[in-house]
């Protein structure tokens, strides 16, 4: 159902509570995270360490949002455990009118992607000064059913996210167990440490970069998150000179994120795809190591501990997992016919996994924040914003 619209300024009232910081005194600070995840905790400091006289102080059920990155979701109602804290004035604060609109309403509106689209729309500047226009942001529209239907609306919405919960407890304990049983496995079944120069050849296919084609990119999560689908890259959108072609089966590694887990084997869905000449790529002995089972155990927790001693650089944006550092790594590997036999059960493991879980449930809840707030409501009020944009 599509709901009408109002202007925020309809549902939030600008508040400003401005006390002056105590140097003794501890006080809370607020951050907010990106893409409508909310409000945290940034820290708890003295005021002697806060570079300002003078904050604003908020409270429980009031809706902050930053002027420099609300364009990129960071907003939010405020917690119970952030009761009091201080923000500075780059974060408006806001009271919801309890007359128009329930605070938990609000908090599920601003989940959405359309409200964040809006906040773009109120934001205007040069690049790297983009600021949010208080007076243009509360012009925006948002959709508003009566305070029972925002009941309601809050009430399924609760319940989902409780659901939701569940299902990821239930799949995130198999996946816990799943790593035990590889680990484990791993050390148990004839066993023999065996060094990786032993067990992975480098093997990079380098294609020189022509300037009349575009080459589809893949990147590495770390914490063993596995490879995913970038866009594509010509050569005026890089510094590089040659890109590295993948194929299945090859151990794919970051030189910059290995040692937090930035590593995988490369899948039938990935090969011929391209990775920059930091993703450096291997081939499993045969002999040795299958890359079916290596995919398992590259995802593990263990494995991972292994690489973060073998990367070497000063700070963060240095360090490097380079390959004779990787070969140089020692670990316990089962003869490969034990591997072949310990594949089908990890298989049927990772099944139960990702049927607990559902290959589409983080799309779950922002599917039912569509439906809930009306497509047609989300839509009409984008519109209203842009032309509000426009005027």
């Amino acid at each position: 159902m599509t709901w009408p619209t109002v202007a925020l300024g309809e549902v939030l009232r600008p508040s400003t509570d401005r006390i002056t910081l105590l140097p003794d005194t501890s006080y809370k600070q607020v951050t907010a995270k990106l893409w409508g995840k909310g409000l945290t905790l940034r820290g708890e400091v003295t005021g002697a360490e806060i570079a300002a006289s003078h904050q604003n102080r908020v409270r429980e059920g009031q809706f902050v949002i930053s002027k420099i990155d609300a364009r990129h979701g960071a907003f939010g109602v405020v917690p119970s455990d952030l009761d009091g804290a201080v923000v500075s004035n780059d974060f408006p604060v806001f009271d919801v009118q309890p007359d128009r609109a329930l605070t938990e309403y609000v908090a599920w509106v601003s989940r959405t992607d359309w409200f964040i689209a809006l906040c773009k729309q109120a934001s205007e500047g040069s690049t790297n000064r983009v600021r949010l226009k208080e007076a243009r942001f509360l012009a925006q529209f948002i959709p508003l059913p009566p305070l029972s239907e925002q009941r309601r609306i809050v009430a399924r919405l609760n319940a989902a996210t409780v659901a939701i919960e569940r299902v990821q407890a239930a799949r995130t304990e198999i996946d816990e167990n799943l790593a035990a049983l590889i680990i484990r496995s791993n050390e148990t079944y004839q066993a023999q440490p065996i060094q990786l120069a032993d067990a992975l050849d480098l093997d990079e296919d380098r294609i020189a970069i022509a300037s009349d084609i575009t080459y589809p990119q893949v990147g590495i999560r770390g914490f063993g998150g596995g490879l995913f689908r970038k866009g594509g890259v010509t050569a005026a959108d890089t510094t590089y000179r040659h890109f590295n072609r993948l194929a299945a089966g090859q151990f794919v590694v970051s030189q910059v994120k290995g040692w937090e887990g930035a590593v995988a084997v490369c899948g039938d869905e990935f090969a011929g795809l391209f990775a920059s000449p930091e993703y450096r790529t291997f081939r499993c002995n045969p002999t040795v190591l299958r890359p079916a089972y290596f995919a398992y155990l590259s995802r593990t927790p263990w494995f991972h501990a292994k690489l973060a001693p073998a990367t070497r650089g000063q700070g963060a944006r240095r360090e490097r997992l380079r390959p004779e550092m990787l070969l140089a790594i020692s670990i316990p590997l089962p003869p490969v016919e034990v591997q072949d036999l310990l594949v089908p059960l990890f298989d049927r493991v990772a099944a139960a996994a990702a049927c607990s879980g559902a290959a589409d449930l983080d799309q779950l809840l922002p599917a039912m924040l569509d439906e809930a707030f009306g497509t047609g409501a989300g839509k009409q009020a984008k519109g209203e914003c842009r032309g509000e944009a426009e005027s």
